[in-house]
């Protein structure tokens, strides 16, 4: 197979890249290096089955020309962390609703089966016990910016449903539940590599809010496993899974964690929402997935532990 993943040399379109080539497919790798990097895919170097593509997937001839000469598309290139969403919430609405327009534009001119990776953004306020596909979306005003990624990842999920139940595309839809692992980057607030970052140059850990908000954590080759065999599995199409960890933890644990894993110095510091974002910035506490959809479709089941998913990004920043 040929393969195009839009945001290639991302964290986690790197790793996606990993996985295919290693079994045996070509890929394609188009990247404007907004958020991407090229480090992230130095190893892929001079491959005959790796072509990187510098451009936008905001450039619609190109997009055209790249889907053209493929056999299946891996769209992941979006503007991505709550950072860049609040500082830049214009420029990220366009890239990620005109730019998802685009790409599945051209896979259904060309009928090129098209996985979208969206979030768990999608799901807002909502802290159900278990989130699954179905829940319903609480999302606070359409004029605080904290929620213009997720009304555009929503409006990105809508466009390859329709194109699957009008136009017959193939698309499987993914949202993501905090992935973490090597090659990320705590620059645009993906907490993690942020307090590992942090705690390797025993400074304070920031955390924001009071601490006290859950999350669930899942290592990037186990979210790749899981979309590559969704990609594939006809009885995917149409549908939208979650793919997320099972480990739930508060996030001044997780600081305390990464401090003990690091042998830091570091000491915690809480910060206000309003100060570290904006005015009137809005979280939720808590936000776990439930995974049942692809676990009994494809096998999905989160297998590295949050200790070893923090020991992986210790190590890759000490390299």
């Amino acid at each position: 197979m040929r393969a195009l993943i839009t945001g290639g040399a991302g964290f986690i379109g790197s790793h996606l890249a990993d996985s295919l080539v290693e079994r045996g497919d070509r890929v394609v790798l188009l990247d404007d290096l907004s958020t991407g990097r090229l480090a992230n895919i130095e190893h892929l170097n001079g491959r005959p089955d790796v072509e990187f593509v510098l451009g936008s997937i905001l450039n619609s001839d190109l997009v055209d020309h790249v889907v053209s000469g493929v056999d299946a598309v891996f769209h992941l290139a979006a503007a991505v962390g709550v950072n860049l969403i609040v500082e830049k919430p214009l420029e990220s609405l366009i890239t990620n609703i005109r730019g998802t327009e685009t790409v599945i534009e051209k896979a259904h001119k060309y009928g090129k089966r098209t996985l979208v990776m969206s979030t768990s953004e999608i799901y807002g306020k909502n802290t159900s016990d278990s989130l699954s596909e179905d829940d319903d979306r609480i999302l606070g005003s359409p004029l605080k910016s904290r929620w213009s990624y997720s009304e555009a990842k929503a409006i990105d999920e809508i466009l390859a449903y329709t194109y699957w139940r009008e136009k017959g595309l193939e698309t499987v839809i993914i949202r993501l539940f905090n992935t973490v692992g090597p090659r990320q980057t705590g620059s645009y607030g993906m907490v993690i590599p942020r307090f590992v970052g942090q705690a390797l140059k025993n400074q304070p850990i920031t955390i924001f809010g009071d601490g006290t908000q859950t999350r669930c954590f899942c290592h990037v080759s186990d979210i790749v496993n899981g979309a590559l065999a969704l990609s594939e599995h006809p009885e995917a199409f149409g549908k939208v899974f979650n793919l997320g960890g099972d480990q739930e933890v508060s996030i001044s644990d997780l600081a305390r964690q990464v401090v003990e894993l690091v042998g830091s110095k570091s000491e915690l510091e809480y910060i206000s929402y309003d100060a570290a974002y904006e005015e009137g910035f809005e979280d939720m506490t808590r936000r776990v997935p439930n995974t049942t959809r692809a676990r009994q479709l494809v096998g999905f089941e989160p297998l590295i532990k949050l200790e070893d998913m923090i020991q992986s990004v210790i190590d890759d920043q000490r390299a």
